[in-house]
């Protein structure tokens, strides 16, 4: 199956070129605060949990969950191994959170073990780590209903190494109730003679209904498919039925093992391979790119045959297969970009980049028929940056106001990732890249659960906004939908040096981030001014205007959970919940 490349169609119509900044308002957030029973414990990282993918992975785990289901009910896992959910009404008469199960298994005495993690599958079922290798199965009945029922266990089955859950989805297929789990684990491998020693494998797993008709329901494992890769995914969620799995990461994955047994990885090919002679050629500044197809003699202007937009190119000559067509690795100004043909026998194309700056490492994507020409000035300038590793010099320094660096020193976040940041589309049958989106140019900021009967929304940086992005993998010509914009959000949370979590309301009212102590920001979208404002600068009248709140809570401990419903911000620490109200219905 050969992997199709795509891009993300920003929606212009959720873009405000005229937003100017949040301003700070100084209204109070009415803040109530539950004081926990027992304490969350967090699941301190150890010695031999060293990597940045451990830290990514448990390290920054969020230990709050919000039912997608039924608003403003949240769960978390104490340090006795309950589960305790608090469903919030009214805000002024919070009770204390209910226990709806508790985890037997003796965790704590697991040498390796990560924080137990939750994961709500549909409105009645739940899946639930202990943190130590045991999956469960939960049948919770309707939550939302008031009834307090506890939730009843339906498989308790250890499944090896200790996992997170990262998603997982409940379906019925030929009247067999389905559910797909996909865990996540970060292992000592053998074959990784390079960098930490780790590897990274998710794992998919399918658990089905074994009883017939009229039988007590009994669940049991069906299917084992594991990825491995070398960072730990931004995002990872299983497609509705079971069909597919989404994956963004700085480094791809690949299918290592089905059902227990190793899967043949495909044979690279002969390094000692007849490359043919490029069809095309093409140099870049920072600011464009020029391409020179060469053309038979004799073609003139009325044989050229050219369409360019914003993401997509077509070259060719009347009569023959494209020359070089498909979808450009960035976005272009179609406007600003122009093609002549020069002396007759090249056909030359200048095209202008839409964001000024980043280098593009090839032109079309998966295109290999071209050949990169580095220009003169270029090359003079990369010699002058490597000239000291030919110097004399023992321990020479290329930037004299700096001290040396040796390479040796630099951590795993130091490095430029070896492959581009993608988000990539796996087939569910075969587990083979299907679909890619590259997002090199991209920031991962969070993941957001917006309609329980779809994917999780993911939101990425773009330029200075933030793009909240709904995957539909039933729609392959709009699998990856833009479908809210939170203004200049990327550009305010890079300021933010001590931020650990990042949400937004289902309904788009408004984003928020916290830091690892004690304060929160909230970012509300525009809306409506009751007073006559006008910007001193333009002269123009200000009709909407953006606010940011600051929350800072009553605590001293690091905050461990955060999550955001469309009424209320919730805040969980070691010790407490707090509850903000931050919108009114």
């Amino acid at each position: 199956m050969a992997v199709s490349y795509h891009s993300l169609k920003v929606n212009k119509d959720l873009l405000d070129p005229n937003f100017e900044t949040y301003r700070l308002s100084l209204d109070a957030i009415p803040t109530y605060t539950v004081e926990l029973d027992a304490a969350v414990e967090e699941v301190q990282l150890k010695d031999t949990q060293y990597t940045l993918d451990h830290m990514r992975a448990f390290g920054m785990y969020n230990y709050l969950h919000l039912d997608p289901w039924y608003e403003d009910s949240v769960f978390f896992v104490d340090c006795k191994g309950r589960v305790l959910s608090l469903a919030v009404t009214l805000d002024t008469a919070l009770g204390k959170p209910r226990e709806v199960y508790s985890i037997k298994s003796k965790s704590s005495q697991c040498e390796n073990r990560v924080c137990a993690s939750l994961s709500l599958t549909s409105a009645t079922w739940a899946t639930l780590s202990d943190g130590a290798g045991r999956l469960y199965l939960l049948r919770t009945g309707k939550r939302g209903d008031g009834t307090h029922m506890k939730w009843e266990p339906l498989l308790s089955e250890d499944m090896g190494e200790p996992f997170t859950i990262l998603h997982s989805v409940s379906h019925v297929q030929d009247k067999v109730h389905s559910l797909e789990v996909l865990l996540l684990r970060i292992l000592k491998d053998p074959q990784e003679t390079k960098g930490s020693g780790y590897s990274v494998f998710l794992e998919w797993i399918t658990v089905a209904n074994t009883t017939g008709h009229g039988q007590e329901k009994m669940y049991e494992v069906r299917k084992r498919r594991v990825l491995k890769g070398k960072s730990v995914p931004h995002y990872a969620a299983v497609e509705p039925q079971g069909k597919g799995l989404m994956v963004a990461s700085e480094k791809p994955f690949v299918l290592t093992q089905m059902d227990g047994c190793p899967v043949e990885q495909p044979v690279p090919e002969p390094m000692e391979v007849e490359k043919p002679d490029p069809i095309y050629f093409w140099q870049q500044t920072s600011e464009d790119i020029t391409v020179s197809v060469r053309l038979l003699e004799g073609v003139t202007k009325e044989d050229v045959q050219f369409r360019l937009t914003e993401d997509n190119i077509s070259v060719g000559v009347r009569g023959f297969p494209p020359l070089l067509e498909g979808l450009l690795y960035a976005s272009v100004d179609p406007e600003a970009s122009a093609w002549i043909i020069k002396n007759d026998k090249s056909l030359e194309v200048t095209l202008q980049k839409r964001s000024e700056g980043p280098m593009w490492p090839e032109l079309v994507m998966g295109d290999k028929r071209g050949e990169y020409m580095i220009s003169d000035e270029q090359a003079a300038l990369i010699h002058e940056r490597l000239s000291y590793l030919t110097s004399e010099d023992l321990n020479a320094n290329p930037d004299k106001d700096k001290p040396p660096c040796n390479a040796q020193e630099l951590e795993d976040c130091d490095g430029f990732p070896e492959d581009s940041f993608s988000l990539t589309r796996f087939d569910g049958e075969s587990l083979k890249p299907a679909q890619m989106v590259n997002l090199g140019s991209h920031q991962y900021l969070f993941t957001v659960d917006v309609n329980p009967s779809e994917m999780p929304c993911f939101c990425l940086r773009d330029n200075v906004d933030a793009l909240v992005w709904q995957p539909h993998p039933d729609q392959p010509s709009n699998m990856w939908e833009h479908v809210a914009t939170f203004n200049a959000l990327g550009y305010v949370q890079a300021s933010k040096r001590d931020k650990k979590f990042a949400t937004c309301a289902p309904n788009f009212s408004y984003a928020s981030l916290c830091e690892c102590l004690r304060r929160s920001f909230i970012y509300r979208q525009p809306s409506p001014v009751e007073t006559v404002l006008f910007n001193r600068k333009q002269g123009r009248q200000i009709g909407q205007v953006a606010k940011q709140q600051v929350a800072s809570l009553d605590s001293d401990k690091p905050i461990l959970g955060f999550r955001a419903s469309n009424e209320r911000l919730y805040i969980l620490t070691s010790s407490n919940l707090f509850v903000l109200k931050v919108n009114n219905n």
